[in-house]
């Protein structure tokens, strides 16, 4: 004689294992799509230029403003340094602030024609207008030691990413 089958006994291991499957499956859908923040995250960590913003900031306050001005835009005694580290890499920024470096004249009169040209060379050669020559910074050790801060700031203000003023620390 043979004793009936109980159908609730069959579905119990179907039914654990499709929750199995379905945990699975949901658990699988939520690690891929972590996997692509943390990817897009990490592609804008490395497009950023390395170094500190805050750090960067506080040696140029400390260091270049005076001259600069405090957002880097510029003094009637120094030229305005964001046009001219947007055209500059890492590399080349590094070797013009710590050797000395000539900027004769400003970019924005540099293209000038006739008189305007002439009156804007007289008044760079009698110091009236640009820097001639800037400092070399190699032998002071807290700009040699954020240089990449330095240019990590100075790039962000240029590419237009960091506004005016005090970045967070």
């Amino acid at each position: 004689m043979t004793t009936p089958r109980n159908p609730a006994r069959r579905t119990k291991p179907l039914g654990a294992a499709l929750a199995a499957l379905a945990a699975a499956g949901a658990l699988g859908g939520c690690a891929v799509e972590w996997q692509n923040r943390q990817a897009a995250r990490e592609l804008a960590e490395q497009s950023r230029p390395p170094g500190s913003l805050y750090a960067g900031w506080r040696v140029f306050q400390e260091r270049c403003a005076a001259c600069h001005g405090a957002d880097a835009t510029g003094t009637r005694g120094a030229p305005d340094l964001l046009p001219r580290v947007r055209e500059m890499g890492q590399r080349r920024f590094v070797s013009v602030v710590l050797n000395r470096y000539d900027w004769p004249f400003p970019t924005t009169g540099a293209r000038t024609e006739g008189a305007a040209r002439e009156a804007l060379l007289s008044d760079i050669e009698q110091r009236r207008q640009g820097a001639l020559t800037m400092r070399a910074w190699q032998g002071e050790p807290v700009v040699q030691a954020h240089i990449v801060d330095l240019y990590a700031w100075l790039s962000a203000r240029a590419q237009g990413t960091q506004g005016p003023g005090r970045p967070q620390p």
